[in-house]
């Protein structure tokens, strides 16, 4: 930087080495001298995206930043995928990230997360037959903190239509969906896990076949559905029990006329988040890898508590405490708007499943 003072790729390097030893400020200072010499150069802008928003905590600064950072090189594929996760974090809204997903679906379509954003946004919107389309024809590839993410759009596409098909009355549509969901086709990348919850998928096989009047194959799904542990968890990890399982079993424990069992499994649901919703969440030293690649810092309480709302409103609806359970799923929504269990069993208080 003494020898040539005009080179904007030494304060960029010098920034990058400050920044990986943790002088943040150092880092950013020169980032910041980097992009006054050459406001052209995407890399530096995308950094002090991060790390205003990680280490200074200015949201503003950071969509500035980052939106810089596009603009310059709109063919990055990392840098939108940053961007978005921005505007995911801020709260933006879901239709407003598909307009620009899709304004942009060159750079979407080259990563495995960024796609994943995309269905999850179909699903979260209802459009599940633009998720499924997608799903059918990409090739995705397994990573370390992605685990479960694409067989969970694909289940969560397949289980809301088969619900759209029974509230039409089309119950062998249903009972196709739901099977097709319960298969993971190999280019999904990775198989399903020994022991997986399936216990919306059995419940809602049960209800379509007690549609056709079919009440033996309705009784077995439910009591299959019945089946499984019933102490919520902090649902941190990956291959964590998630809590919605234990919801559907105790639907199925309704329709096998054992109401004072399912009511002993809603009301855990009501005390575990009541009880657990002040705790102070620290990462397990041995955890497997965490549910989402984590661009911008996350704070482990705000994400428990979010999580505690959501289980007291499963155990809430369960127990037909509507006014309760549409105050607890409102309250996640203000604070995770893309929480599409929420969305999903808030929709529930006013339909047939």
């Amino acid at each position: 930087m003494e020898m040539n003072p005009g080179d904007a790729r030494a304060p960029y390097y010098l920034g990058n080495f400050w920044y990986g030893h943790r002088r943040y400020e150092e880092g950013v200072e020169c980032w910041e001298r980097s992009v006054e010499l050459d406001g052209g150069f995407a890399t530096p802008w995308r950094n002090l995206g991060l790390a205003y928003m990680n280490k200074q905590g200015d949201s503003a600064k950071a969509g500035e930043a980052l939106e810089m950072a596009f603009t310059l090189d709109p063919s990055d594929a990392r840098i939108f995928f940053e961007l978005d996760q921005f505007r995911k974090k801020i709260g933006m809204p879901v239709e407003e990230r598909i307009v620009e997903m899709e304004k942009h679906m060159g750079v979407v379509l080259e990563r495995d997360d960024q796609t994943i954003e995309l269905l999850a946004a179909y699903n979260l919107l209802g459009k599940h037959d633009e998720a499924l389309k997608i799903l059918a024809s990409r090739n995705f590839h397994p990573w370390e903190g992605g685990e479960g993410k694409v067989a969970g759009q694909y289940v969560i596409a397949w289980v809301e239509l088969a619900k759209q098909a029974m509230d039409e009355g089309s119950f062998v549509d249903a009972i196709d969906f739901l099977q097709n969901a319960r298969t993971y086709p190999h280019n999904l990348g990775e198989g399903k896990l020994q022991g997986a919850q399936e216990n919306n998928i059995l419940y809602y096989l049960g209800c379509a076949h007690d549609g056709l009047g079919e009440k033996e194959a309705a009784r077995s799904f439910f009591e299959e559905a019945a089946i499984g542990l019933s102490e919520p968890t902090s649902a941190m990890y990956y291959n964590d029990q998630p809590p919605e399982s234990i919801f559907y079993k105790g639907l199925a424990l309704q329709k096998l006329s054992r109401g004072d069992e399912a009511a002993t499994v809603f009301q855990r649901l009501v005390t575990y988040g009541e009880t657990h919703f002040d705790d102070e969440v620290e990462m397990d030293y041995f955890a497997v890898s965490l549910p989402d690649f984590l661009v911008f810092d996350e704070d482990l309480v705000h994400q428990n508590k979010i999580h505690c709302l959501y289980i007291r409103g499963l155990g809430q609806l369960g127990m037909e405490d509507l006014t309760e359970a549409k105050n607890s799923f409102e309250k996640v929504l203000k604070l995770a708007p893309f929480h599409i269990g929420a969305v999903q069993h808030k929709a529930m208080l006013s339909s047939n499943h």
